[in-house]
């Protein structure tokens, strides 16, 4: 049985947390910061394995050596990008993982546009997206371009309705609102915003969202064309 568990850092940033409950084996992804982690970590007495990295920001990867040196991890999954350190199995396009501890095995996609070494982890019931894909949003082109991330997008969306995507920040509530400004009479986009808000009042994390719902309510996912989409990006860097 395996515990997917959201853990706050900085601001909005989740690092994503994969628990095999039966085991207490546990699989970081995106550690911006150690502290937390190790709270979870301490907390639940867990174990930790292996860690997958996305992308090069910091607010992914400055927990990752202290992490690995601390936890004497040996599997540090990521980008095939020198400069972020600590990764010990650098990964491309087509390439598949098998981690062992949560018997579970990811295909890797790369995903170029927020960062140009953006890469996702892919099965049929799980999607680790970074900053690529937001629920009802996507992240800002810093080193791609608009086609990159119509591409991307189109990628991390090709699977079934019922996977679950999980992005690493929360950022739900303010993208649905800049949604309902793009498409205002989608009422697929005005119930997930009250849902999503109630969710926020509880203190609770509005993730990991799905394909099925991001086809109803992301208006970037729901882009014609890279131009399209292109327009709706500049729009939502000046909302």
């Amino acid at each position: 049985m395996l515990n997917f568990v959201p853990i706050p850092a900085f601001q909005d940033n989740y690092i994503w947390a994969i628990i095999n409950q039966e085991t207490s084996d546990c699989v970081i992804i995106d550690p911006g910061e150690a502290n937390p982690v190790n709270q979870l970590l301490s907390a639940n007495k867990l174990k930790l394995d292996s860690i997958l990295i996305t992308h090069h920001h910091w607010d992914h990867t400055g927990g990752v050596v202290e992490l690995a040196e601390h936890h004497k991890v040996k599997n540090v999954y990521g980008p095939h990008n020198p400069s972020i350190k600590g990764i010990t199995v650098p990964l491309k396009e087509g390439d598949t993982i098998q981690i062992e501890c949560i018997k579970t095995k990811f295909q890797i996609t790369e995903i170029p546009a927020h960062t140009l070494d953006h890469i996702a982890y892919i099965n049929d019931e799980h999607i680790f997206c970074g900053d690529t894909l937001f629920s009802a949003g996507c992240g800002r082109l810093f080193e791609g371009s608009a086609l990159q991330m119509f591409t991307a997008l189109q990628k991390l969306t090709a699977g079934k309705n019922e996977t679950k995507l999980y992005p690493a920040h929360e950022y739900t509530v303010a993208n649905l609102k800049f949604a309902k400004t793009i498409d205002p009479n989608n009422q697929d986009i005005i119930e997930r915003l009250n849902e999503c808000e109630t969710l926020i009042h509880q203190q609770k994390a509005t993730l990991p969202t799905t394909i099925g719902v991001e086809k109803l309510t992301n208006p970037f996912v729901r882009a014609v064309d890279p131009e399209h989409l292109a327009v709706i990006r500049k729009q939502k860097d000046n909302f």
